[in-house]
Order: C-alpha cells, then structure tokens, then sequence
C-alpha cells in the first residue's frame, strides 16, 4: 500500500514503469539465486552465499550474518509500527488522541508476533501464508474500490479532510518533487518487491527445489498485476494533494479506511512473522549444530528457539520505537540492505558462476549472449551501489526534514499514529 504515495511523487507513468522494471530485475536475480544454490545444496541460506561469492573468506559470512539480522529485524519493527498505526486507528478516542500509548501498542504487536513466530517448519507458516496472501487481496481491492465509490475529491467531504480541491493526478512528476522525495518513492517500490534473502532458506527447505522458477514467475506476474492496478487506481482517485503511505489513510471515509485496513491484519503479523523465523533458523541451527535438540522436541531446543525469538522481537519492538515513520522506515531499510542482497550479490554471483563456467574472459567467449549478461549484471552492481549511496543519503535527509518540519513524534512516544 505504498504503491499509491510513490506514484502520487514520481507520477503516474514513471511510477508504473518504475514498477515493471524493478520486478523484472528481481525475477532475474531470483532466477541466479535459485541457479547459485542448485549448483551448492550445502548452502543453507544467504550468508553462506556471501561467504562463497567473496573468496570463502570467513569476514565475508560474518558481514553478511549482521546485514541479514539487521535487516530482518528492521522488517519487524516495521510490521510493529504498522501494528501500532493499525491498532491507535481503530481505537482513537473521540477527542483524537490514542486509547492507549503508541508505544503499548507496539509491545502488543511484538508479543503477539512473538507467540506467532514458535512454529519452527516453514510447512505450518505456509499456512498462515496462504491466509494472510488471501485477506492482502480482499484488503487492497476494497482499498481501490472505496477509493473510487467514496465522495470525491479524495473524501474531501468527509471530516477527515479538509478541502484541498480536486484531486491532482500527474502523468510525470508534480513540479515540486525533490530528488529525496523522488529517490525515497523509488525506493519503496524497490523495498515491496525485492525479497532475495529469503530464498536460499526456502530452497533449502523444498522438496523439489527444481520448481522454484514455476512459483517465481507466477508470484512476480501476479505483483505487478496487483501492485500497478491499485497504485494507479487508489493515486487516480485521490490524487498527489490526498495521497498518504500506507495508502489507507488516503481514504476519507472512516469506515471504508478501517473495514479495508482490519483485512491486512493476518499479513501485519505473517511477514514480520516469517523474517522473525529464517532469522531464528539461522541462529538456531549454528547454535545447535551437531546436537538432538535441532531435530528433536527437547525442552533446551524450544527454549533456545523461543529465547532466539523473543530477542529479534525486543530489537524490533526498539526500533519501531526509535523510527516511528513508515514511508522513511521503508527506505532506509530499501538503500541500507536491498543494495547487497537486492542487487550487489546476485552481480557478483552471475559473473562468478560463468567465470568459472567458462574461464577468464568468459564473456567475450559467449558472443553477444555473454556480453549482455556481463553488461545486465555490472548495471545490477551499480544499481545496488546507487541504493547504498544515493539511496542512503535521500532516506537519512527525509528523516531530517521530518523532524525539523516536527512531521513525526519522539522516539518511544505516546502520541498518535494513527490514519
């Protein structure tokens, strides 16, 4: 539901190209992750990879091991902060304040998760998997639809919004977009969609990992389908003046913001649900390695699978106090991790395998076939390295800009966040 904010600042157009393109680069990569760990089944997940692209050099898996942590942590602490929007939005009091403070609401959010995250196979999450997949749908096609059948412009007509006049929709850029706006919608975008850290965890645990691609494609059609129809639609109907991210509160009617927003609930808890475990399973099995307890019900496995658990929700439960701003959140994780494990390492990784496929030079070898590959996978090196610097620097001074502009509260505070 960021999908509507990052169009209402890039514009329409480059907004939904923007969108075809970072998903393709993603199916590829996808696509060279899946061919990396069918050539190495001993790897068992990314930090592992990390290790054998940069020369088996041990700094290389223990570089790797603290961005992946990090990285999944910030995920959760993202889903505690949209636990906390979600749970002070349904329950604001009548003079506009929260039920209880912001940040009880985000305890609230980490243990429940926390309680959640226990199962320990990937089969039993592929449950709620399938029911959050189900209520995601239902929510932003009720979120399109009332955008369009609610009073316009933008639900101005409601006492949510002021008037701000008709809905400005633009085909490009509006004319007041900066480069950190327009470098943090991108980066949302590129945030929703690149999700490359996981797979080696998933295939690792896959009875035919041969069938990975088939999956791949079908998920990766189904996003842009998904992502370009209710970005384009809910941004038609509310405009650049009503937009806001999560694209919820975009919505005027307050019924029609909380019925469309309450379905989202299973996925607020699934997706923190799931990095919360593959960061478990990759503490878990090094801690236990060798012993019963990684296969076996004993009292120690559980208590050190749940003792793992508790610590990655404390650290999300301190960072969703500590950054309490979505969009923001969003690209900062995007420019810090999804440069390597987006992009960098999936390079890398291309331009090792056919190295050592085909020798020194191996591009010039392959023809035109070798020279665009080689050409496709520098550009996704640089495109990472653009997320690392540039992205970093648009992400750090929005943050910047918020506070001086007093746009968000204090670390760990009690005010509202709500839509």
């Amino acid at each position: 539901m960021s999908f509507p904010y990052s169009y209402s600042v890039l514009g329409l157009v480059p907004g939904l190209i923007l969108t075809v393109v970072i998903a393709a680069l993603v199916l590829y990569t996808s696509l060279i992750v899946w061919e990396f760990c069918m050539r190495h089944p001993e790897v068992k997940d990314v930090c592992d990879i990390g290790q054998m692209l940069f020369w088996g050099q041990r700094w290389a898996w223990w570089a790797t091991a603290v961005m992946f942590v990090l990285n999944n942590t910030f995920i959760q602490g993202f889903h505690c902060l949209v636990g906390s929007k979600y749970l002070n939005t349904m329950s604001q009091l009548p003079n506009g304040n929260a039920a209880i403070c912001t940040v009880g609401f985000s305890a609230i959010m980490a243990v429940v998760s926390f309680f959640c995250s226990l199962p320990r196979t990937f089969s039993t999450l592929a449950k709620l998997a399938t029911v959050s997949a189900l209520t995601t749908f239902i929510s932003v096609l009720l979120a399109a639809i009332f955008a369009a059948i609610e009073a316009h412009p933008g639900g101005a007509s409601g006492a949510k919004w002021p008037s701000l006049g008709p809905a400005a929709v633009w085909a490009i850029p509006p004319p007041n977009t900066t480069f950190v706006a327009g470098m943090n919608a991108f980066m949302n975008i590129s945030y929703t969609f690149i999700g490359q850290i996981t797979i080696p965890s998933f295939i690792a645990e896959m009875k035919e990992p041969k069938d990975f691609p088939k999956a791949l494609w079908a998920v990766t059609i189904a996003e842009v389908i998904l992502f370009s129809l209710v970005g384009g639609i809910i941004y038609g109907y509310t405009g650049t003046n009503y937009n806001t991210a999560p694209a919820f509160g975009s919505l005027g009617n307050e019924i029609y913001l909380k019925v469309s927003f309450s379905f989202m609930i299973p996925t607020l808890i699934f997706l923190g649900v799931l990095y919360a475990s593959v960061s478990a399973r990759f503490v878990f099995f090094r801690l236990f390695a060798g012993t019963r307890h990684l296969g076996n019900n004993t009292v120690v496995g559980w208590a050190g699978w749940a003792a793992i658990l508790a610590c990655t929700w404390v650290l999300a439960f301190i960072i969703a106090g500590v950054i309490p701003f979505f969009a923001d959140l969003l690209s900062l994780m995007s420019s810090l991790f999804d440069s390597f494990f987006g992009f960098i390492f999936w390079g890398v990784a291309y331009l090792r395998m056919r190295r050592a496929d085909y020798g020194p030079g191996f591009w010039r070898k392959r023809g035109i076939r070798g020279y665009l590959g080689a050409a496709l996978n520098v550009a996704c090196i640089c495109i990472g390295l653009l997320f690392l610097t540039a992205g970093t620097y648009a992400s750090v001074e929005s943050i910047v800009q918020g506070y001086n502009s007093g746009n968000f509260g204090g670390p760990f505070s009690c005010d509202y966040n709500g839509l």
